[in-house]
């Protein structure tokens, strides 16, 4: 009997599944979007049990879309979007109150406090900057002001985590509350050397210990499905992470000096340091990409919270898009943006140098007569790609060594051919695509077949990434060093106006 792994991508707008046969080839897959919820300025957040039931419906599809039985499915992996925080009931297994999604803003009055209180040493034992995305704020506010989340602590009935845990807990009937290095890397509650609960962090929060997932390798089995859970099949559940992370281990980014950037809902640059942790220092935190056996493997990390966002928002906002594909063909149509530059709320590493950002509004800067929507959806994508060079700045300041030679793209806005010439111009190096751009669900996939013996080593795994095209830079020296410096100015400007 042919058998397969899965791949379960819960990301912020949706959910993907993604089946994986023996070469890696992606034999089947599914997405289905879902609700997100924005009950004031500020706050997001999403319904953790539509998040369940979504992930059976897209992997039911997925399953019916490849004519693959359940049975035929040797392991599962797990990936998500990270920090997203939920609380539920242990007993009952229903979520209490929605979940707080990472992009979310109200946490920022308590993460003014821990900056104020403590900032270098909470970062340096973390590897995380202290923003509002943060699981650790989440919690605390919670626990300040959800009084069912009060009342259900006191009584020891509430689990808490990110949605990986949520995703393992209900997939194995309860039976694992877990989550892995990856994901407890960003919470502000690991220690980044000992890859323990940090107390420090549990005692300044007040975050009960007993209400946090136990904390594992990425690849290793941590339960199998409850059958009567999961399509009448018991299947371990074999690998998880954070899904940024992860995107570097399915990008084949597997040696030091890889690095890969994920355009999305935000934009991530992640840079592979191997076995060296570097505490956070520019605004670049430190997470870990992924633990394997006793192998741990730590990178760099700049973040951006806007990044598909500012497409979306030229369809659902401006009306300029019908559609996010129209992105590529009107901004190619003019030759350049007649110095207009699109600044994205929190552009660059602003919001993750300053902790909670110096503003929180975004601008179009330079808009003359002439202007049309093709200059101003050029200059939103031109602004991914400032975006990204203003990490890998600093990340070069913040790992010297050999230059970065290649950065491999991925997620959704990466199909945009534009947007990869205008970051390999604006960077000066060769861009790379792969042939499926979800490498986030590509490397939970990874984890799971490695815990379960379906593929034989990481060094098998990156050898069947596959490279769909590639961008070389076509503009001088002079006028990409031109351009970033209007790009600078635009960011400094909007700046001081806030």
């Amino acid at each position: 009997m042919t058998t397969y792994i899965l791949s379960i991508h819960q990301r912020t707008v949706g959910t993907w599944a993604v089946i994986l046969d023996h070469r890696a080839n992606v034999v089947a897959s599914a997405f289905a979007e879902i609700t997100q919820y924005f009950p004031q300025l500020g706050w997001v957040e999403h319904d953790a049990d539509e998040i369940w039931k979504v992930s059976l419906k897209v992997v039911a599809e997925a399953l019916r879309n490849g004519r693959i039985a359940p049975e035929q499915i040797d392991a599962i992996g797990v990936t998500n979007q990270r920090d997203t925080t939920v609380f539920w009931n242990k007993k009952t297994g229903e979520p209490v109150g929605r979940a707080i999604v990472w992009q979310d803003q109200r946490t920022r009055p308590l993460c003014e406090g821990l900056i104020i209180k403590d900032k270098t040493n909470i970062e340096t034992r973390t590897g995380m900057v202290i923003v509002p995305d943060v699981t650790a704020v989440k919690i605390r506010w919670l626990m300040d002001n959800d009084q069912a989340i009060q009342k259900g602590i006191a009584h020891g009935e509430l689990l808490c985590g990110t949605i990986d845990s949520w995703l393992i807990w209900k997939l194995s009937g309860g039976a694992a509350h877990v989550t892995d290095h990856s994901n407890a890397s960003l919470t502000l509650l690991l220690n980044a050397s000992s890859l323990t609960y940090d107390d420090h962090m549990l005692n300044e929060l007040g975050i009960p210990r007993e209400i946090l997932p136990e904390l594992r390798r990425s690849s290793e089995i941590y339960a199998y499905t409850d059958p009567e859970a999961f399509f009448g099949v018991r299947i371990p559940i074999g690998g998880a992470g954070g899904d940024q992370q992860i995107a570097v281990f399915g990008q084949a980014c597997i040696e030091a000096g890889m690095a890969k950037n994920t355009y999305s809902t935000g934009s991530f640059v992640l840079f592979n340091t191997g076995s060296r942790y570097l505490p956070p220092a520019g605004g670049i935190f430190s997470p870990v990409l992924w633990t394997i056996g006793e192998k741990v493997v730590y990178g760099l990390e700049g973040k951006a919270d806007v990044s598909g966002d500012l497409i979306l928002w030229l369809q659902e906002g401006l009306g300029i898009l019908h559609e996010v594909g129209e992105a590529e063909g009107l901004a190619s149509q003019v030759t350049d943006t007649q110095g207009v530059y699109f600044v994205p709320p929190f552009a660059g590493s602003d919001m993750v140098r300053t902790g909670t950002g110096s503003y929180n509004r975004g601008a179009i800067l330079g808009v003359t007569r002439g202007i049309t929507k093709h200059h101003i959806v050029r200059a939103a994508l031109e602004a991914l790609a400032y975006q990204t060079r203003d990490f890998v700045e600093t990340i070069k300041k913040r790992e010297p060594g050999p230059a970065l030679q290649i950065l491999r793209a991925d997620g959704n806005i990466s199909k945009s051919d534009f947007l990869l010439q205008f970051q390999a111009d604006i960077l000066g190096i060769t861009v790379e695509r792969p042939v499926f751009t979800n490498t986030a669900a590509l490397g939970a996939a990874y984890l799971a077949g490695l815990a379960v013996g379906y593929w034989a080593s990481i060094e098998e795994v990156a050898s069947y990434w596959k490279r769909e095209s590639y961008f070389e830079p076509r503009i001088t020296e002079e006028r990409r060093e031109e351009l970033y410096d209007g790009w600078q100015r635009a960011v400094k400007q909007v700046k001081s106006s806030y």
